[in-house]
């Protein structure tokens, strides 16, 4: 009986609290859209904002924005994964067809597999292999049934 009671005044509480806390969410879909001035004005605008709450976890004022800091922080990492995505399709479109790409944009796989044979120079074959298959082919013999 007193754990559910706990759990309804919990319940009451939650909601009075939540709506106080203003969401700057930044939602990746809408920033994919922008332009690297606009995504570096929001990088800047999200830094100076995450800096003022930090100012007022110090100061101790207004607890209910600290939980905000989270948020603020999550925001910035979203921009910065999309600014970095847009810079490594840039840098693929400008790659593409060259004979070679910088280390960070290669397929990373396993070590083994980067150091294997291509399928081009494992079928190659030596002269001496090619001179034994002429000189020396397969005999073919009948066979009674």
């Amino acid at each position: 009986m007193r754990r559910a009671t706990l759990n309804l005044q919990r319940a009451r509480v939650l909601p009075r609290t939540l709506p106080h806390i203003e969401m700057t969410v930044v939602k990746a879909k809408d920033i994919r859209t922008q332009n690297k001035t606009q995504l570096t004005a929001k990088l800047t605008e999200l830094k100076q904002e995450l800096a003022n709450l930090r100012v007022q976890q110090v100061s101790g004022n207004n607890s209910n924005k600290l939980s905000k800091i989270g948020e603020v922080r999550k925001s910035i990492a979203r921009v910065l994964t999309v600014m970095s995505h847009a810079q490594r399709t840039q840098l693929h479109a400008l790659f593409k067809g060259k004979k070679y790409l910088p280390l960070d944009l290669r397929t990373k796989k396993t070590r083994a597999i980067r150091r294997r044979l291509t399928a081009h120079e494992s079928s190659r074959k030596t002269v001496r292999q090619i001179k034994k298959e002429t000189h020396f082919p397969l005999r073919k013999y009948a066979v009674k049934a």
